[in-house]
């Protein structure tokens, strides 16, 4: 008897729900039908999500929820990549003027510091200045 993937008994769990799946779910079930232990099941578990998101038969609708690729129209499942890029070299760009802004703040409290170290510096020299005379 040929035993099935993981992933097939997936896809098949999936088929028959007719609906999106979550994840944790989805794989206590594939995990009761191929008879993973509590501790085979939590050493598999990774490879298992890994898989599912190579999988071009799933897709993840957010929030940990997956289903068949094949019920949703392109257009709603495609991901521009495009759009990605433009928002990570948003993000990119919005953490530099951050660290530019912290270096900024930086240098002002180091100037600041100066400045009141010198004020104190004349003070206690105008002290001396009063002393003498």
């Amino acid at each position: 008897m040929v035993q099935k993937s993981n992933l097939d008994i997936a896809y098949e769990l999936v088929l028959k729900k007719k609906a999106p799946v979550e994840f944790n779910k989805l794989w206590q079930e594939v995990s009761q039908i191929q008879g993973f232990s509590e501790e085979e099941a939590n050493a598999k578990i990774g490879k298992f999500y890994t898989n599912l998101s190579l999988d071009g038969r799933f897709i993840t609708l957010g929030e940990n929820t997956w289903d068949l690729r094949e019920r949703y129209v392109f257009e709603k499942v495609h991901i521009d990549m495009n759009d990605v890029y433009r928002d990570v070299e948003e993000e990119v760009d919005e953490d530099l003027e951050s660290e530019d802004d912290e270096e900024k703040d930086y240098d002002e409290d180091l100037d600041s510091d100066e400045e009141t170290e010198d004020d104190e510096e004349r003070n206690h020299d105008s002290e001396d200045y009063d002393e003498e005379y």
